[in-house]
């Protein structure tokens, strides 16, 4: 009976530890904008996440010439990042998912007619697309599982806290057999 307790008090250490990270995920559950609202094929757009516990997230959608990378501002702790759409893009409603850490927020972005050139007014020079939307960082890539605690994933951090205590419970069980079978020897 007494090994029970203990179980029963690690498997409480256990939780308490870990339904707070999870607690905490769920509330992070905002979404994103995208500016402009509606961008035409072949525009700059810029992705701004507030809320996210990361340093960094990554926004992915077909409408994108590449992935978004996202980090942090220093202004107001959203995190943002620039792409442009594909120029092949349709006008549409596209779908948008960004990762933050373990939490994926879904949004759409909805692609604008093409614009001509010269047709209409205040279309112009200022209304071309600017520069490269490359990426301008290098890219993460290799390292496998050694990245993510190398960045410092909290999620990796719980994992290991979470192995550590369900070791500790389990050499307390193991030790609680043995003194109550040498107990019953005596």
């Amino acid at each position: 009976m007494g090994s029970l307790k203990v179980t029963l008090c690690a498997g409480a250490a256990l939780a308490a530890i870990c339904v707070p990270a999870t607690a905490a995920r769920a509330a992070d559950g905002g979404g994103f904008s995208v500016t402009p609202a509606a961008p035409a094929p072949g525009s700059d757009v810029t992705l701004r996440v507030p809320d996210c516990t990361e340093k960094t997230a990554v926004a992915v959608s077909a409408a994108f010439v590449s992935d978004v990378r996202l980090s942090l501002t220093a202004s107001d702790g959203a995190l943002t990042g620039t792409s442009r759409v594909r120029t092949s893009m349709a006008a549409g409603v596209y779908a948008v998912q960004v990762t933050c850490g373990r939490s994926a927020r879904k949004g759409t972005v909805t692609v604008g007619e093409r614009r001509r050139e010269g047709v209409g007014e205040g279309v112009g020079e200022a209304d071309r697309p600017s520069g490269h939307a490359s990426p301008v960082a290098p890219v993460d890539a290799g390292g496998g599982g050694a990245a993510r605690l190398a960045a410092g994933d909290p999620g990796a951090a719980h994992t290991v806290t979470g192995l550590v205590l369900a070791g500790i419970a389990a050499v307390a069980v193991a030790l609680r057999g043995v003194r109550s079978r040498s107990r019953g020897k005596d």
